[in-house]
């Protein structure tokens, strides 16, 4: 793997020349027909041209933003290398938000068309759509009979691409005007003010990942001759949206996975080499193969129970006796080589980011011999930061520094961050970046610190974000305003660091409590009240209403009901009446936690 991505300006020249090296090899692979079926580098580099010249036909110019709405498939990465390859910027937005947030994002982009792949997703986005002012063209993917009655201009990507064929735009020519410094896309992320700031990631930002990722899995990746990539993280996300450009360099073959509820059936029909993927996929996997493990024989519990023993054993550093380390290598082709080969038997790594990896997970996966990799970042860091080597992994840190990523550690024990892979600035919004980009370092908002190896530890967050078990960034003050504003709701403050689902403590609003208990004849006591059954179902009502409007990931599935208000005189309110939420925390955390 000879390639050196600090040699490109930009990351659609690094297409051109890989896709024209490779011509015939399998690129991009989707199921069609329960087979996976691929595409070609020389087919993928038609399309890409084809897709681009239909931009600039329907008036897409440099500097122009186009919304890419799809789920993982080919058509997602060539509309984005069409995109760049005329010197726009992609907007990619996820399939789970809400018809509200692709409002929000398409009018604070200016974007001025959006690429979307479903009729499922287009009845979600057209609302959207035809409320922008500038949005005037949708191409939508999926060829099918549906019809919508949003005054939007339509247009079909089969057509499009077929009514392609002379080339009056010269790529290469256009393409060396592009800098690393340019803006690639626009990548909107939550913040503690509500509404999502669009990250502005360059050529450059992503590509010095890239060398980052190159070094870090260079051992790895030495002598093999077919690499395999199984993408499922959605490209929507900062981390899967660069992988794809580091996939693309090192000339690897990408199989698009049918979703999470097919996951494992499509590692084992690919036998990937690499995948990435957040902690939640790893909580299922112990749960998954622990599960199993009950419905086995004795002896095969027994010498599971021995490969963990001994696995933790050898992560820990303790000297195995002589018949340990016969038993250990027994093990590895006995328990070991079945274990990965539930997931293809050809894994070299599984990449973990997005969010914190449960330690005792991670340990339980490594003794098991799955080769599980900490990293760490932000999507203003483009957006790896630090990650474990494969030679030396240690699972309660988050890794050694990425090529080229500087980092200092505040006074107040603040992450800072500089080097190429920092982003342009927020989108629109230069109060934002000045707040976030202060002498050229981003504060990222974690806490942590380095062990004496220089590996980087988080040990707390500054922000005020929850990171989900998905590894998505939620704003609560966003949720938190839209429960608050019912007149059902006093106050509300939501729960969910690393877990699935959001959960809240709701403080009810005191005279309509009271009301309800008189209608309903019940004890007018807000003690009584709030552990009431009828009551509980009346919030609950309420709490659906609100998550209607919100997309998946927002919604508050479980909540627990207090009698009192949080006020500054219990501290758990600032001077300024901010909800103070460790105070919060530490006074309902045990109850939250029951809610799991």
């Amino acid at each position: 793997m000879s390639i050196n991505f600090d040699e490109y300006n930009n990351i659609i020249s690094m297409f051109f020349e890989k896709s024209t090296e490779l011509q015939d090899k399998p690129y991009l692979w989707k199921k069609h027909d329960n087979d996976f079926k691929s595409l070609s580098w020389k087919k993928v580099q038609s399309l890409v041209k084809a897709v681009s010249r239909s931009l600039l036909d329907i008036g897409i110019l440099k500097g122009d933003r186009v919304v890419i709405l799809s789920e993982n498939r080919p058509e997602w990465q060539i509309a984005d290398l069409a995109i760049m390859a005329i010197g726009a910027i992609t907007v990619p937005v996820y399939t789970t938000s809400t018809t509200q947030d692709y409002s929000h994002v398409i009018n604070h982009s200016g974007a001025r068309c959006m690429i979307i792949s479903s009729h499922e997703l287009c009845l979600k986005a057209l609302p959207a759509v035809e409320n922008s002012t500038d949005c005037k063209s949708v191409i939508k993917i999926n060829q099918d009979s549906h019809s919508y009655d949003n005054p939007v201009n339509i247009l079909n990507w089969n057509e499009l691409v077929q009514k392609n064929t002379n080339d009056n735009y010269n790529f290469e020519e256009e393409i060396k005007s592009i800098k690393r410094s340019d803006t690639a896309c626009i990548i909107y992320t939550s913040g503690t003010g509500g509404n999502p700031k669009g990250v502005m990631l360059s050529h450059g930002a992503m590509l010095s990942n890239c060398t980052g990722a190159k070094i870090l899995l260079q051992n790895l990746l030495d002598g093999m001759d077919e690499i395999k990539f199984l993408s499922w993280l959605p490209l929507s996300h900062s981390y899967e949206h660069t992988l794809q450009f580091f996939t693309l360099g090192i000339g690897a073959q990408v199989y698009y996975s049918e979703g999470i509820d097919k996951l494992v059936v499509n590692m084992g029909e690919v036998s990937p080499h690499f995948m990435t993927a957040v902690p939640r996929f790893y909580d299922s996997l112990h749960t998954r193969i622990s599960q199993g493990l009950k419905k086995q024989g004795k002896l095969s519990q027994s010498l599971f129970s021995a490969t963990l023993r001994l696995g933790k054993k050898k992560y820990n550093g303790e000297k195995l006796t002589l018949l340990e380390n016969i038993t250990n290598n027994i093990l590895d082709k006995l328990v070991r080589r079945k274990v990965n080969k539930r997931f293809g038997g050809s894994l070299k790594a599984l990449i973990s980011g997005g969010s914190a990896l449960n330690f005792e997970v991670g340990l339980y996966l490594t003794a098991l011999g799955l080769p599980l990799l900490q990293g760490y970042g932000q999507t203003e860091t483009a957006p790896v930061v630090s990650a474990n080597p494969p030679e030396k992994v240690k699972l309660d840190t988050v890794g050694k520094l990425f090529h080229g990523v500087q980092v200092k550690i505040a006074d107040d024990g603040e992450i800072l961050v500089s080097g190429e892979n920092i982003m342009n600035g927020y989108w629109n919004d230069p109060e934002a970046t000045s707040k976030t980009i202060i002498n050229g370092w981003v504060h990222t908002g974690d806490i942590g610190e380095f062990d004496n190896e220089d590996y980087l530890k988080i040990t707390d967050r500054k922000k005020d974000i929850i990171v989900n078990a998905g590894g998505d960034n939620i704003s609560p003050s966003r949720i938190e305003a839209k429960l608050d504003i019912e007149p059902e709701i006093s106050q509300s403050m939501l729960y969910g660091d690393f877990k699935n689902y959001l959960v809240a403590v709701i403080v009810p609003e005191k005279d309509f409590s009271m009301n309800w208990a008189k209608e309903n004849s019940k004890n007018e006591d807000l003690k009584s009240i709030i552990e009431d059954d009828d009551f509980n179902k009346v919030i609950k009502d309420v709490v659906s209403r609100v998550n209607k409007n919100l997309s998946v990931i927002e919604q508050v599935r479980k909540f627990i009901l207090i009698d009192h208000e949080f006020t500054i005189e219990n501290s758990m309110m600032t001077p300024s009446m901010k909800v103070r939420r460790f105070k919060v925390k530490d006074k309902y955390g045990k109850k939250l936690e029951d809610l799991y």
